[in-house]
């Protein structure tokens, strides 16, 4: 027999003695301010998501919005934004974080010329795309750009689940990457290694920590490909590597050993500028010991 529900089926003697936990407060946020959207964390799809496991501050909450913070750092091909993932009016652990949106431009707005020498040896996944790209037609210069991104989004999972000292890859959607903010010791910006003056001892120890990190990845097969110190932020005592996205394949690229030892002679006048007594040679010839 069906029952035709009325106002009067639920009174307010029925509504106090509704257990608590079938009760919660409910509130609508239709109206989002300048520079907000709703988190884009369910927009893309599984593997446009971080590697598991994930660190706790990662706000995946299907109410979180993004708020623009302003500008960290304007690059060669891409832009640098701080943005807060939160739950509004949520005070709760893990519902708030700042991380760092990384923009890539589109082809006629960069400056970073040098691509083909990067990407020999990478293949790109529809032929359709890789028609494009040879052409150098619209579609191929839409492609190009996601493509740096899509770069940069690969080798960041690749290096983090080596254990290198990179920014946590939260997500990537299309030209734009989502990736850990890499503070200092007081909350504020890790300052890129060429910003500051260490010490001797803490020097030292930076020049170690890189030395290690590149005989990991050249023990994995890639290179950085345009390391310096401008590329490498200095997070208290702990060296983070970011800018990744010209990685290079170290056995699909013919340029790969010269990149490498650019990168070494990068690096090494840098510290030895400081008084740390190193040389690219005997560097490079480490890392190649490494070698698979």
């Amino acid at each position: 027999m069906s029952h035709d529900f009325t106002s009067h089926d639920f009174s307010d003697h029925d509504a106090a003695e509704l257990d608590p936990a079938f009760v919660f407060d409910f509130q609508a946020y239709d109206d989002l301010g300048d520079g907000q959207r709703w988190s884009t964390w369910l927009d893309v799809e599984p593997l446009s998501r971080g590697p598991e496991p994930r660190p706790d501050w990662v706000v995946t909450s299907q109410a979180a919005v993004d708020t623009e913070l302003g500008i960290l750092k304007t690059g060669k091909e891409a832009d640098a934004f701080l943005l807060e993932r939160a739950v509004p009016d949520s005070d709760a652990r893990g519902e708030s974080v700042v991380m760092v949106a990384k923009r890539y431009r589109r082809a006629e707005h960069r400056t970073f010329h040098r691509a083909a020498s990067y990407t020999e040896g990478r293949s790109v996944k529809r032929s359709r795309d890789e028609r494009a790209l040879k052409a150098k037609s619209t579609w191929g210069k839409i492609v190009a750009t996601s493509e740096w991104a899509i770069s940069e989004w690969t080798a960041l999972n690749r290096c983090w689940q080596l254990g290198l000292p990179v920014p946590y890859p939260v997500q990537v959607d299309g030209t734009e990457i989502l990736m850990e903010w890499i503070t200092d010791d007081e909350g504020e910006s890790a300052p890129r290694l060429a910003q500051t003056r260490p010490d001797p001892a803490l020097l030292a120890s930076y020049f170690d920590q890189l030395r290690e990190s590149l005989a990991t990845m050249v023990g994995a097969g890639i290179i950085h490909g345009d390391l310096s110190a401008y590329n490498l932020l200095a997070a208290g005592e702990r060296l983070v590597i970011i800018d990744l996205p010209q990685i290079v394949d170290l056995a699909g690229n013919m340029n790969a050993l010269d990149f490498l030892m650019r990168d070494c002679t990068n690096v090494c006048t840098w510290f030895r500028a400081r008084g740390l007594d190193v040389d690219e040679h005997d560097l490079f010839g480490d890392l190649m010991a490494h070698a698979f």
